[in-house]
């Protein structure tokens, strides 16, 4: 052999060497690349959703903002409201036909109308089982126990969330047996 032939195959058996070499680099760049790819798409798809959500939260506070802007103005007309209905019960019988009383209770039923149309209803008590969510218990007297038995103040909700809750007199059990009893004498008869 000559020595071009000689240096020839000691340069190809180098070669594949070389190259295995190469390729097991270029395998593992390619393995560590195609990690990171996917940790960027995991990250990205992460930000995608929580974008996302961001959007949908936000959305949800605009229109709870808006649904409930108006809580406090509809608080500062409830007094009004109950002083209207007050003035209402104590107008004297000779006073109650004169057209501006029946003026002045048309004024209040177009509030309370407009009230109700904005989302505003009253709260129903008096002979429900008392609900500290929607209830303020003011006193205990006779009646049933649990039960609202007079009603001193309404209460209101502003879609379907409590604005005031109605103050209430709750029964405290005292009279419950009088009640049964009388209500055996009754069927006894």
């Amino acid at each position: 052999m000559t020595e071009e032939e000689s240096e020839k195959g000691q340069a190809s058996e180098a070669a594949p060497e070389v190259a295995e070499e190469d390729a097991a680099a270029l395998k593992q760049s390619l393995a560590e690349e195609k990690t990171k790819s996917a940790g960027y798409l995991a990250n990205w798809q992460r930000a995608q959703a929580d974008f996302v959500n961001y959007k949908r939260r936000s959305e949800q506070e605009k229109e709870e903002v808006a649904k409930f802007a108006n809580t406090m103005l509809m608080l500062s007309l409830l007094p009004i409201l109950d002083d209207l209905e007050r003035a209402f019960t104590s107008i004297p019988e000779h006073l109650d036909k004169l057209s501006w009383v029946d003026g002045i209770r048309l004024i209040e039923r177009k509030v309370r109308a407009n009230l109700e149309a904005q989302g505003l209803s009253q709260i129903k008590a008096v002979g429900e089982p008392f609900d500290s969510n929607l209830h303020e218990a003011a006193m205990h007297s006779k009646g049933k126990e649990g039960i609202v038995i007079e009603e001193l103040q309404k209460g209101y909700k502003l879609n379907d969330r409590v604005i005031r809750p109605t103050m209430v007199v709750v029964g405290n059990g005292e009279g419950e047996e009088e009640e049964e009893e009388k209500e055996t004498e009754k069927k006894e008869e």
